[in-house]
C-alpha cells in the first residue's frame, strides 16, 4: 500500500475485522445471503479453552474460525434452540495466518474464513469445501 505510514500503523481492531466480515456477508449472492441471515457473527482475539478442548486442539493460533450451531441439513422443527447459530472469527489467529502467507489481502482472508464457516452452516463438510475452494493452491 503506497502512502501507508507503517511507522504509525497498528493492527486492525476487533471492530475493524468485524466490519470486513460484515462486508463479506453483504457481498454474498442472494442464494447464500438468505441462509446466512440469522447467523450471529462474533469476532474475538482467540478461541477460548472450552472451544479448543471441544475440538481437541491445543494451539489457539491454529483456529481462525469456528461455526457453532446446527447445520441447516440437520435442523429439525423439534430442535430447541439454545441460542443463535454463530460464526466465530479469531482475530489474532487470522492475523498470524495473514502474516505467514504474505500473499493475500487481509480482507480476502477474513472473507475466506467467514465463507468456510458459513459453508459448515449449510451442512458442507471440510471435504466438500475443499472440492470447491482449493484455497491452499
Amino acid at each position: 500500500m503506497s502512502g501507508t505510514d507503517w511507522a504509525e500503523a497498528t493492527p486492525p481492531t476487533l471492530e475493524t475485522m468485524e466490519e470486513m466480515a460484515r462486508g463479506a456477508l453483504a457481498a454474498l449472492p442472494d442464494t447464500f445471503a438468505k441462509g446466512a441471515a440469522g447467523i450471529a457473527l462474533r469476532v474475538v482475539d482467540l478461541a477460548d479453552d472450552d472451544m479448543l478442548d471441544s475440538l481437541e486442539m491445543d494451539d489457539p493460533y491454529a483456529l481462525t474460525g469456528l461455526y457453532d450451531g446446527i447445520p441447516l441439513t440437520e435442523k429439525s422443527v423439534m430442535d430447541q434452540p439454545m441460542g443463535p447459530d454463530t460464526i466465530w472469527l479469531f482475530r489474532r489467529a487470522i492475523l498470524d495466518e495473514w502474516i505467514a502467507r504474505g500473499d493475500i489481502a487481509l480482507g480476502d482472508l477474513v472473507a475466506h474464513v467467514l465463507v468456510h464457516e458459513l459453508a459448515h452452516h449449510f451442512g458442507w463438510s471440510d471435504a466438500d469445501i475443499a472440492r470447491i475452494d482449493r484455497w491452499w493452491e
